[in-house]
């Protein structure tokens, strides 16, 4: 049984940190991208970050570009979303989520597996 589970979220203030983890485990994921994405209230899922699990290869949103770090420790089975200079758009639910290798990163519909997500809340 495949599964993701994050955790790290929390009430931050703007201009804070925080790092999110994933813990992935149920199946090999060396030939998966595993990625962040995010929810806010009334809008549609979009996508943070992502990493490929061998490769090392990153991508990121533009908006996040520079604040947010996604990094992996492959004997943890474990990525992780390093979060800084939080600002108010930030607040969202945060989710982990794995594509096999050559599927489009920022499209959440090629991601097979997704986590439960964990609530980011960046306050003034």
């Amino acid at each position: 049984q495949v599964q993701l589970v994050e955790s790290g979220g929390g009430l931050v203030q703007a201009g804070g940190s925080l790092r999110l983890s994933c813990a992935a485990s149920g199946r090999s994921f060396s030939t998966y991208v595993l990625a962040w994405f995010r929810q806010a209230p009334g809008k549609e899922r979009e996508f943070v970050a992502g990493i490929g699990w061998s490769g090392g290869s990153r991508n990121y949103a533009s908006s996040v570009l520079g604040r947010f770090t996604m990094s992996r420790e492959n004997a943890k089975n474990t990525v992780y979303l390093q979060m800084n200079s939080l600002k108010l758009e930030d607040t969202a639910v945060y989710y982990c989520a794995a594509a096999p290798l050559g599927s489009t990163w920022s499209r959440s519909s090629e991601y097979d597996y997704w986590g439960q997500g964990t609530q980011v809340t960046v306050s003034s």
